[in-house]
């Protein structure tokens, strides 16, 4: 099975402007754990996680003022749709995080998780409910 059978094709996209408490909502609101940050000044496409959002708050620092481009990750590891599932999850174990960017003609067009892979490899009928 391929990246592209499992990625959301659904992106959320956030400016590096955007505040913690934004993106948090726009995450919440879209059920995502991570967003495309693409930040032109910064090179380009980086990522925002939840684990980022929750690192600055463990912090103390206030998710109505800390921008997301000082917790963005700009050196992504980016998938191809045309990546096995394998590759994709030796990539992220390799690299310790839960999310890859999938990259198709040079722009985003999904995002891959280990639930999403999950999902793939455990059949429904065995999934323990939840």
């Amino acid at each position: 099975m391929l990246v592209r059978d499992a990625m959301s094709s659904v992106v959320l996209t956030i400016g590096p402007t955007h505040t913690l408490r934004q993106a948090a909502a726009l995450m919440s609101a879209r059920r995502v754990g991570a967003a495309v940050v693409h930040d032109p000044d910064a090179g380009g496409i980086g990522i925002l996680t939840e684990r980022d959002v929750l690192d600055s708050v463990g912090l103390g620092q206030d998710p109505d003022t800390e921008p997301v481009h000082a917790h963005t990750t700009t050196d992504v590891v980016f998938a191809a749709p045309t990546w096995t599932l394998e590759e994709a999850a030796r990539a992220m174990t390799d690299g310790g995080f839960r999310h890859l960017v999938v990259l198709d003609r040079g722009g985003p067009v999904g995002i891959v998780s280990v639930r999403d892979i999950i999902r793939c490899w455990v059949p429904a009928r065995e999934r323990i409910p939840a």
